[in-house]
């Protein structure tokens, strides 16, 4: 594989990451409605919810992130060794005769 290219998300693979995350979220909310306990209990697990929720989007931006970043050193990289093969005559003599 190329170290250029990006992998492409399909827009079928997206609806299907959104379907399964609203789903999923819409499940458990409803979960907790449900539960035969006191309010103050459906309020705490809720907000243990939305804690989860976000600290999941948090961790997922923070990997892609670092990923960039990787990429974009991995990149600068391939970029000086192309130069440096460009450059490079293996028939020059290296006193400069």
């Amino acid at each position: 594989m190329d170290i250029n290219t990006q992998p492409k998300v399909t827009s079928a693979f997206y609806a299907q990451a959104v379907a399964s995350f609203s789903v999923s979220l819409v499940a458990v909310a409803i979960g907790i409605y449900y539960l035969p306990v006191g309010g103050w209990i459906r309020a705490f697990l809720g907000l243990g919810l939305l804690y989860v929720v976000t600290s999941a989007f948090t961790l997922a931006k923070t990997i892609r992130d670092a990923q960039d970043v990787g990429s974009v050193v991995r990149r600068v990289d391939q970029a000086r060794i192309d130069r440096f093969i460009t450059e490079h005559n293996p028939f020059k003599d290296p006193a400069g005769v």
